[in-house]
């Protein structure tokens, strides 16, 4: 057996009885199964080349528990030498990638100061332009505000009898109506009664946000005695109804916290519970 195979061997026999596949080597040393069975074969061919022997044992024995040290020293004489080739080609590379992103530092530097350059250009230009306009626009006033003053003295006449000067019609300006105030005067049985003031008619407005409501419209006629007006379901797809009426109105709702009441434009509370809500409005 050569010192190449007793090496691989070694490495062999020292993986064994920790227990690792060569499968757990290759994904902990990022080393190719194939290269890790080459070496443990002495078949060093195979390899990338030179320079990755020495750091695939040393890498190999790091895993087994070896000394990489104490390993390449024992084998120095039967582990092939690194080329001087291989050594030099990683810095030769290295310059290159060096030189190529100056290369490319130096043209993004000029590209950001061309582009800083024409932006410089295109402002002054703008704000030149701009200028100009400005300057235009008041040498323009100034000459005409002459010829206009020039030509109204040559129109009046001081000798002249002065003419009245007639006022566009202005319209008197009319009292606004006092806005509509509705109030609560009472609450008996499960129903708010309001009363409405400053109003002719009763303007009542039904609409909801979410959901849906059930509602009922009723005119009310006696203590006991209702006509119905209208019933259905308030939806969002519906918009909002609007009923004008003179006599009382009577109002039910079925899910109060989904709907929103307006009497006279005002807001009136429906309260925060989906329940049944009962309203009665009344002119003063």
């Amino acid at each position: 057996m050569n010192h190449l195979s007793e090496l691989g061997q070694l490495l062999r026999k020292a993986r064994l009885e920790k227990g690792i596949s060569l499968e757990d080597m290759q994904e902990t040393t990022k080393i190719r199964k194939r290269y890790l069975e080459a070496i443990e074969d002495g078949n060093y061919k195979l390899l990338p080349g030179n320079f990755y022997v020495r750091a695939f044992i040393k890498s190999y024995s790091e895993s087994v528990g070896l000394d990489p040290n104490e390993v390449l020293r024992l084998y120095r004489n039967v582990i092939p030498a690194s080329q001087v080739e291989s050594k030099v080609e990683p810095n030769h590379r290295k310059r290159s990638g060096i030189k190529t992103n100056d290369r490319w530092s130096k043209r993004i530097t000029t590209l950001v100061f061309i582009s800083f350059l024409v932006l410089i250009i295109v402002l002054a230009y703008y704000f030149i332009d701009k200028n100009s306009k400005t300057a235009d626009n008041t040498n323009n006033t100034e000459e005409q505000g002459p010829r206009l003053t020039d030509k109204a003295v040559d129109v009046v006449d001081p000798n002249a009898t002065p003419i009245a000067t007639i006022e566009p019609n202005t319209p008197t300006p009319q009292a606004s109506s006092p806005l509509a105030e509705v109030k609560l005067a009472s609450s008996a049985n499960g129903v708010d009664y309001y009363i409405i003031s400053n109003a002719t008619k009763i303007e009542l407005e039904l609409s909801v946000a979410t959901d849906k409501c059930w509602f009922e419209i009723d005119e009310v006629s006696g203590v006991n005695s209702k006509k119905l007006i209208e019933t259905g379901n308030l939806e969002t797809t519906t918009g909002k109804k609007i009923w004008s009426l003179e006599k009382p109105v009577y109002v039910k709702l079925g899910r109060a916290n989904a709907a929103e009441v307006k009497v006279n434009g005002v807001i009136i509370p429906v309260g925060d519970l989906p329940n049944v809500k009962k309203f009665q409005f009344e002119l003063a």
